[in-house]
């Protein structure tokens, strides 16, 4: 097994240069899966985990998302980046003891967001959402075992596809210690060019959860890493939702003709 150093360390270099992509599982299986396929680090899914318990997202516990990333961090050799949602706290204090239990669990990295979940006020205020991103930052640092901060702003995601508030964002985070940017949400070329020029040298994280660029067009965007979020959790079940509606709505059982063959699937997972 790589030692957690190790895989700390190579999830830095990921970020010095280049272009690389960051798929998200949802669970151990596709965790291994992605490794197998010659993905170099992969990042949880607050979705993809919420939906495999049968709740929506941003509603697992913290207890339960702690659990998960350690099984994460133990099933696969790549480094994990977690998606840690808003820290799980609203004070910075919070947030701050909140990511040292995070790193304890194995991640290489992990994102802290502004987003409130509340409807009324969506995103956290600006000085406190700074704070709460130096609040992780000293908490890493004092923990000492390299882990790399991403700072989010959920502009796109909650209403506010506001580039100039989420590059004012972001440069904001990045003062405070954020080690890679990323706004879900960006689309357009224009939108990611100007992301990039912005927060450079500052590596920048693009979501990809539906056709569009491809990760050589992001690359010579200057994209350094490229996520999917729960993506592909939700292929997974369209696959299911399909051939299930058929048989619960038709009586038919047409839609298991795409089912991957057991003996396929059964040899991607060795015996242990």
């Amino acid at each position: 097994m790589i030692s957690l150093a190790d895989k700390r360390a190579a999830f830095r270099a990921l970020h010095d240069t280049g272009c690389f992509v960051l798929p998200n599982p949802w669970d151990i299986g596709s965790a291994k899966l992605l490794q197998q396929m010659g993905f170099k680090a992969l990042a949880s899914t607050s979705s993809g985990l919420a939906w495999s318990m049968g709740k929506p997202d941003n509603h697992v516990a913290l207890e339960d998302v702690l659990t998960h990333l350690a099984r994460l961090c133990a099933a696969t050799d790549l480094p994990v980046n977690a998606d840690f949602e808003a820290g799980f706290a609203d004070a910075p204090e919070g947030v701050a003891a909140h990511v040292v239990r995070a790193a304890a669990t194995g991640v290489a990295g992990l994102s802290i967001e502004d987003s409130t979940g509340r409807a009324d006020v969506p995103l956290y205020d600006k000085g406190l959402a700074v704070a709460r991103i130096a609040a992780a930052r000293a908490a890493l640092d004092a923990e000492g075992g390299g882990v790399l901060l991403v700072g989010r702003c959920e502009a796109f995601l909650v209403g506010k596809p506001d580039l100039a508030f989420v590059i004012d964002r972001l440069t904001a985070y990045a003062e405070a210690g954020a080690e890679c940017l990323y706004a879900p949400g960006l689309r357009t070329r224009e939108e990611i060019a100007a992301v990039i020029k912005a927060l450079a040298p500052k590596p920048v994280n693009v979501l990809m959860g539906a056709p569009g660029l491809s990760v050589a067009e992001l690359a010579d965007l200057g994209v350094r890493r490229i996520s999917t979020g729960g993506a592909l959790a939700r292929v997974a079940w369209a696959g299911f939702l399909r051939a299930a509606r058929a048989i619960a709505e038709d009586g038919r059982f047409d839609g298991l003709a795409a089912a991957v063959p057991h003996a396929e699937i059964n040899g991607l997972f060795p015996g242990a």
